[in-house]
C-alpha cells in the first residue's frame, strides 16, 4: 500500500461552501495553515508523511519540544508529492491545486463524489437524523429548512429567539442570533444573500446550553463506528477555543451527571445506524457529531445532532492524542491560542515553559506545558496541551 500524505487545510469548510476550483483562502487562514501545517503528525498513523509548508519547522519543533521522544516518528515534505492523500477535509479548491501539481487522479475524488461529499456535509443533513431521535427521553432539539425570506421570518415570529444557519459555511461562521424584535434591513440582507447562493436555510430555536460536546466516528466501508468522546469549549460566539483532556469514562461521567448514560448509549447506538445508512460507502474517515445539553424547564437535555463534521477535527485529534500521549488518570486542555503581534507566541512559549514544566510517567505526558505546533516570530497561531 502506498503511503499515505496528511496535510491539515483548515479553509476546507469555507472552500466547500464556495465550491469552485478557484476559492482563495484569506491570508489570516493560510497564516492558520502554515503555523499549524505540523499538527497531523499527531494523529496520523506512523511513518506516514506529512505535508508542511517549510522544513524549518522540523528543527524549531525538536528544538522547542520539552520532550523530543515524544515527537511522532514520520516523515516531512514541503513539496506536493504523487501519493494518496489524507487532508483536513476535502473541496474542490485542493482537487484543483493537486491536479495542477500532477497528483494522479486515483488519488483524488472525481466531481461526482465531491459533488456528493458536498451534499453529506450540509447542515440539512441533520434534520435527517433528528427525525430517528422521536420518542427518546431526555432529547431537545428541532430545525426547520426554509428556502424564502417570508418562510424564516414567519418561523422566526412564532418560535422567538432562534439561530440562523448557512447549510454550509465555515466552522462557527454562517450563523445568525434573531429575535422576532431583532429583525432589521442588514439581517434580512444576508438571509436574501444565502437564499440566492445556497438556496436554502436553517433555522432553530435557540437553546439554553449548559456543556458542548461531540461523539466522534470513523467511517470505513459502509459502516459507521463510535470512536470516542469530544468534550470542549466555546466562546460567547460559540467559536471553538480548547478541548477538555480526559478519558472517555471520565468524560461519560461528566456528562451523565445531567443525562442517563443509557440515553448516551442508545444516541451512539442510533448514529452508528443512521449515519451508515446516510453515508453509505460515500464517504470514509472520521467525522463528528456535535451536541449540548441543555437547560429546559424540566430539568437537562441532550440535543443529540447540532452539526455533523464530515471531516477531521480538533475532537478527533485532541482524543487521538490524550490515548497516545497522556497519562489515562490526568486531566488537561488542548488548547488553540491566537496571537495578534509578532513575538507574542515566544513570550508565552517562554512563561509556560517556566511556569509549567514537563512531567513523564512511562513515556505519558501527566503534568505540564507541551507544544504540538513549534513557534516562530511571526507565528499567530499555537497549539499546545496543558496537563494538570
Amino acid at each position: 500500500m502506498a503511503k499515505e500524505i496528511y496535510l491539515f487545510n483548515p479553509e476546507n469548510d469555507m472552500a466547500l461552501a464556495n465550491f469552485t476550483s478557484y476559492y482563495k483562502a484569506p491570508t489570516e487562514i493560510v497564516h492558520m495553515a502554515n503555523d499549524l501545517s505540523v499538527l497531523p503528525a499527531w494523529y496520523a498513523p506512523k511513518n506516514s508523511m506529512i505535508k508542511i509548508d517549510s522544513l524549518l519547522r522540523i528543527s524549531l519543533l525538536n528544538k522547542q519540544s520539552p520532550a523530543p521522544g515524544l515527537i511522532p516518528k514520520v516523515e516531512w515534505t514541503d513539496s506536493w508529492k504523487n501519493l494518496p492523500y489524507r487532508p483536513w477535509g476535502w473541496n474542490p479548491s485542493l482537487l484543483y491545486t493537486l491536479q495542477a501539481s500532477g497528483i494522479a487522479s486515483k488519488y483524488l475524488l472525481t466531481d461526482a463524489q465531491m459533488e456528493k461529499l458536498r451534499f453529506l456535509s450540509g447542515r440539512q443533513r441533520c434534520v435527517d437524523i433528528l427525525g430517528a431521535f422521536h420518542g427518546i427521553n431526555h432529547l431537545c432539539g428541532k430545525t426547520a429548512i426554509c428556502n424564502s425570506v417570508s418562510k424564516v421570518k414567519e418561523l422566526v415570529s412564532s418560535t422567538g429567539e432562534c439561530i440562523l444557519k448557512a447549510p454550509w459555511s465555515g466552522s462557527g461562521r454562517g450563523l445568525v442570533h434573531i429575535s422576532p424584535e431583532g429583525w432589521t434591513p442588514s439581517v434580512e440582507g444576508w438571509l436574501a444573500r444565502i437564499l440566492r447562493v445556497q438556496g436554502e436555510i436553517m433555522v432553530e430555536p435557540l437553546y439554553n446550553k449548559e456543556k458542548d460536546f461531540a461523539m466522534e466516528f470513523y467511517a470505513e466501508g459502509g459502516k459507521i463506528h463510535f470512536a470516542g468522546y469530544s468534550l470542549f469549549e466555546t466562546d460567547p460566539h460559540g467559536n471553538y477555543k480548547a478541548n477538555i483532556l480526559l478519558s472517555d469514562e471520565n468524560i461519560e461521567r461528566e456528562l451523565t451527571q445531567y443525562i442517563p448514560s443509557t440515553t448516551l448509549h442508545c444516541v451512539c447506538q442510533l448514529l452508528e445506524q443512521k449515519l451508515s445508512q446516510l453515508f453509505n460507502k460515500d464517504y470514509q474517515g472520521y467525522l463528528g457529531v456535535d451536541m449540548m445539553i441543555c437547560r429546559t424547564s424540566n430539568g437537562h437535555a441532550l440535543h443529540p445532532c447540532v452539526e455533523i463534521n464530515l471531516r477531521m477535527n480538533m475532537g478527533i485529534v485532541s482524543r487521538i492524542i490524550f490515548n497516545r500521549y497522556i497519562h489515562p488518570q490526568a486531566k488537561g486542555k488542548y488548547i488553540i491560542e491566537h496571537y495578534t503581534k509578532d513575538g507574542e507566541a515566544i513570550d508565552m512559549y517562554n512563561q509556560l515553559t517556566a511556569s509549567h514544566p514537563v512531567h513523564l510517567q512511562n513515556e505519558k505526558l501527566t503534568k505540564g506545558y507541551f507544544p504540538l505546533t513549534p513557534i516562530l516570530q511571526d507565528t499567530r497561531y499555537h497549539i499546545f496541551l496543558l496537563v494538570e
